[in-house]
């Protein structure tokens, strides 16, 4: 991408009325090092949506197309997706705009500060599609379904909200069952080639869902990885 067009989007995204791009000073406080609660906390619902519906994030949501793909169908949930990439984050937030699809937003700012934005019990699932594995054991901390991440996750899900991973990498599958397993949290469903039998094994709803494609999911997929779906409950 040419650095104009870059440019281009970065400004677009100022002015879109569903792309929120706080300020570090806005949650982080340097001197302390420490985050605190940003003024979106608490408020998706009655200023953002303007309404009591559930909120479903799609964390590393890229261009947003599982953002995008689930507002379509389900009009009857909030969707925020969050990534730090503002150029790709632009193509989401456009398509949605030109839709008029009012249940989706944009949230800029790291996966490291999600807590920051939500209260407890705000968000009623989450999405993690197709993250970076982070395979190096130095980077267990970065992959987005570690402890770490999950640890922030359960401060602003509501009790009984559930996670799920799309990925087309076995070792980050793997490895994420072996963090349910030691967390101790509830494994609701796991399935290491869900193409396989063309989701014969899904209801109609989950079929809709699972049968959203990222960008990413296609590039993946034409190269012949095997897609990974797994559903727990932290």
């Amino acid at each position: 991408m040419s650095k104009k067009k870059k440019l281009l989007r970065f400004s677009d995204n100022e002015n879109f009325p569903n792309v929120f791009q706080p300020g570090l000073v806005d949650f982080f406080d340097k001197e302390k090092g420490e985050v605190f609660k940003h003024k979106f906390a608490g408020k998706w619902r009655s200023e953002v949506f303007k309404n009591d519906n559930p909120i479903i994030l799609e964390l590393g949501c890229g261009k947003g197309e599982y953002s995008v793909g689930l507002g379509k169908k389900f009009p009857e949930n909030n969707y925020i997706g969050v990534d730090i990439k503002g150029a790709r984050i632009w193509f989401g937030a456009k398509e949605s705009l030109d839709l008029d699809l009012k249940n989706i937003a944009f949230l800029r700012t790291r996966i490291d500060f999600i807590d920051a934005f939500f209260e407890k019990d705000e968000v009623d699932e989450i999405w993690v599609t197709f993250p970076d594995p982070q395979p190096k054991d130095e980077w267990a901390e970065k992959r987005l379904t570690s402890k770490w991440f999950v640890d922030k996750y359960k401060e602003i899900l509501k009790k009984d909200g559930l996670i799920h991973l799309k990925t087309d990498s076995a070792f980050l599958h793997k490895n994420t069952l072996e963090v349910i397993e030691e967390q101790g949290y509830e494994l609701i469903h796991q399935d290491d080639d869900i193409y396989k039998n063309d989701l014969e094994n899904y209801s109609s709803i989950e079929k809709d869902i699972l049968n959203i494609r990222t960008y990413y999911e296609g590039v993946f997929s034409k190269k012949g990885h095997l897609i990974t779906y797994l559903k727990f409950r932290p």
